[in-house]
């Protein structure tokens, strides 16, 4: 190998115009006050404008920026930049829902956080269901009506991984779709859904935030928690800087995790080999399942002295997950080929469409109905997460809630784990549905059933109000808090 030539370069210069990117796009933000109104993330900025210099190159030089010889064209062998792009992408998603994983929460919920946490994630997954009934049906009247060329029925379940999950998912299922099930350009298909996703984040937040506003429904929230000395080191926590660094530490615990989640699903190909691709793309979530017994052992090596100082730093990991999630979103926007989308546009349009104006009104409604004390934080948590990510959701509370006053940030970091254990069965669905357009129809019933059910679920106190109300009456007699029993909560912003 000699370091002169261009496939040494391939991931360095990649990654440099990911980042100066981000920095081009950070400047524009402080330099533009209109742009700076938008709240549009700077990665998903940073992406755009990778992905008009990428089309102008594709128009004037006849390929993609990423493809040229500086990013790897793929004549040696290697990779091409555009492979590089997905390659981040893919790997970034897994990386960050680790170091997510990872933190540890000393919170001790009352019954009544429990419950709203509980319903955060029953809310996410239903907004999930919502996205991907309303997708399905608006492809199987696609292709089975109109006919159009390289689309498969199943394609519409993607709105539900881009608006609902994100660049990574959209280009997961996306890829599979493509790989396994010919759906031409189903990885760009998917990538386009998120870039739509995060543009509605954003902008329809915005357009919410003022409206609410000028009504005197919300405030803007100029106080922003800064970071301290004890983010760094806590007392109890192995030093900033010693013999090896900190945060060498926690990338360490990171990547091993990762690392063994590739062992555990490169295992289940050679067992399942016509699930690989499949399997390939629950790495997040199988790296979120292994920071489980990870902590585990950790607590247990606390308990038993063998490690006298704590290792994980949740700042640390923020920091790690929030890096991640950057590059995994400005890598996935500039991966989009828009002249492979010709001919998907008009159904591209009418999922967006479609997607915001469900995901709005099912939120609004929910918020109003199950989190009155603080509806507007809420609504905007649930809809920048459910048509960017959680990101976006909080970039959009922040603007109402700077100092998390409310619960709704709590909320949007906890819901997780009842939202994937809810919303794990449409995951393996989602490749099932793509075999035909039968089992694409069928799909799209058994999640509308899924969204009735998981709805009476959400519902359920007011549904069944007289159980409910008999549960609160009994508890007041034996002293003990019930369900619907308020702890301090904020008032009405």
């Amino acid at each position: 190998m000699s370091f002169s030539e261009l496939s040494v370069w391939t991931l360095i210069m990649v990654f440099a115009a990911l980042l100066l990117s981000m920095l081009v796009a950070a400047a524009l933000k402080q330099f533009i006050p209109a742009l700076k109104k938008t709240l549009i993330p700077v990665s998903v900025l940073g992406g755009l404008l990778l992905l008009v210099v990428s089309t102008i190159v594709y128009y004037a030089a006849g390929d993609y920026l990423f493809n040229l010889a500086a990013f790897g064209d793929g004549t040696d062998g290697s990779m091409t930049g555009m492979q590089v792009l997905e390659l981040v992408t893919y790997h970034c998603l897994g990386i960050g829902f680790i170091a997510s994983g990872m933190r540890s929460s000393k919170k001790k919920f009352t019954k009544k956080r429990a419950v709203e946490v509980f319903d955060s994630g029953v809310t996410t997954v239903n907004g999930y269901l919502i996205q991907a009934f309303a997708g399905l049906i608006i492809t199987i009247v696609a292709v089975w009506a109109i006919g159009t060329d390289g689309m498969i029925s199943a394609a519409g379940i993607l709105l539900a991984f881009g608006f609902g999950q994100g660049t990574g998912q959209a280009l997961n299922y996306g890829k599979i779709y493509e790989n396994e099930h010919g759906f031409v350009g189903g990885a760009n298909f998917g990538l386009t859904v998120a870039a739509l996703g995060f543009l509605v984040a954003c902008i329809g937040g915005v357009i919410y935030i003022n409206v609410m506003r000028r009504k005197g429904k919300i405030t803007i929230d100029t106080s922003y928690r800064r970071s301290t000395l004890a983010d760094y080191e806590d007392e109890n926590e192995i030093p900033a800087v010693s013999s090896v660094d900190k945060m060498t530490v926690q990338w360490a615990i990171v990547l091993g995790i990762y690392a063994l989640s590739f062992g555990i699903m490169y295992g289940l190909s050679l067992l399942l080999p016509s699930l690989s691709d499949t399997l390939f793309g629950f790495n997040f979530l199988v790296g979120v399942l292994l920071t489980v017994p990870a902590k585990a052992v950790l607590n247990k090596m606390y308990e038993k002295k063998i490690v006298t100082k704590r290792i994980v730093n949740n700042y640390m990991m923020d920091r790690i997950s929030g890096f991640a999630f950057d590059l995994m979103i400005v890598a996935g926007v500039a991966a989009i080929q828009l002249p492979l989308l010709a001919t998907y546009w008009g159904v591209l349009v009418l999922l967006a469409l479609a997607g915001t104006f469900l995901t709005f009104f099912y939120v609004n409604f929910v918020c109003k109905k199950l989190f009155p004390a603080y509806r507007h934080e809420q609504f905007l948590a649930f809809f920048g997460m459910l048509t960017g990510t959680a990101s976006t959701g909080m970039i959009l509370l922040r603007e109402v809630d700077g100092s998390y006053r409310t619960p709704a940030s709590e909320n949007l970091v906890y819901q997780t784990l009842p939202a994937i254990v809810f919303g794990f069965p449409l995951m393996f669905l989602a490749p099932w549905a793509a075999n035909s357009n039968m089992t694409a129809l069928i799909t799209c019933i058994i999640v509308g059933v899924c969204f009735v059910v998981l709805n009476i679920l959400l519902f359920r106190r007011s549904i069944f109000k007289k159980y409910f109300s008999k549960r609160a009456a009994e508890g007041a007699e034996d002293g003990a808090p019930s369900e619907t029993e308020s702890d301090e909560t904020p008032p009405e912003s």
